[in-house]
Order: structure tokens, then sequence, then C-alpha cells
């Protein structure tokens, strides 16, 4: 495993969140099994919580996601981190921005520290741990 393929797996599971998708796949394969996906800090603990398995984390992820009428329009732009490789796992930080419009009417730009953690699972890295923060967010204009 190496760094390159940790990123990968990061941008492969975030272009799968964007709305509409930027890549067809199928989520659950870029979990573990007994993945934990978890927000952190004040607001997202409160929003998000912590929710255990690939299976529910995948139910929870689609809650969001098309044919959910949550996101019209949703990017998610990934900044350079750092990785550390050690053997059959890695650990990586991240700044994340996420842009978005919603079914509501509403639009926000939004930044978050991503802290993942991956593990060999098979023939690549696959996230066993994912922990969001929110650290900025303001309103967008809404489109005219």
């Amino acid at each position: 495993m190496t760094g390159t393929d940790v990123v990968d797996t990061l941008t492969r599971y975030l272009a799968l969140c964007d709305v509409p998708a930027r890549e067809q796949g199928d989520l659950a394969d870029l979990f573990t099994e007994d993945a934990v996906w978890e927000g952190g800090g004040s607001t997202y603990a409160g929003k998000f919580g912590r929710t255990e398995g690939r299976e529910a984390i995948v139910s929870m992820l689609s809650g969001y996601l098309p044919p959910s009428p949550h996101f019209r329009t949703n990017v998610h732009l990934l900044f350079p981190g750092t990785v550390d490789v050690d053997g059959s796992t890695a650990q990586g930080s991240w700044s994340m921005q996420q842009l978005s419009r919603y079914e509501s009417g509403g639009a926000e730009m939004m930044v978050a520290r991503l802290d993942v953690t991956f593990r060999l699972d098979g023939d690549r890295p696959r996230i066993s741990r994912f922990r969001t923060e929110r650290v900025f967010s303001a309103p967008l204009p809404e489109e005219r």
C-alpha cells in the first residue's frame, strides 16, 4: 500500500458522494466490513454521530445521495494532506472543501478536517475509520 493508493481511495469516495456523482461505483467497496464513520467536534458529533459497519455506513450516506432529495448539487474538493503508511495500515489527515446547493433552496460552502485510517483489505486499501469535523462554513448566494 502506498500513499498514492490511499489518496486514490479517498478521492474516489468523495467523487461518489458528489451530486451528480462524478464517478460510478459502489460506496460499500471502499470500506472494510468493520469500518467506523463518525462526526467530530460539537457540530458534526451531534449531526452525524457514529456509525459502525460497512452496510450501516452506506445506508447512512445514501440518505444524502440520489434518489434522496437532499442535494441539488454537491462537490467535494480535497486539499493536500499527510499520509503515514505502516505496512498494511495507513493514517491520513486532510482539509476538504464542500460546496452544496440543497433541494430546500439553500447553499453553503464548508471546510472540514478529515482524519481517515485505511487498512489493506484484499488487494487495496479500504477505509476502516473515517472522522470528519467541520471547521468553517458560510452561506452561498442562491441560484437565480
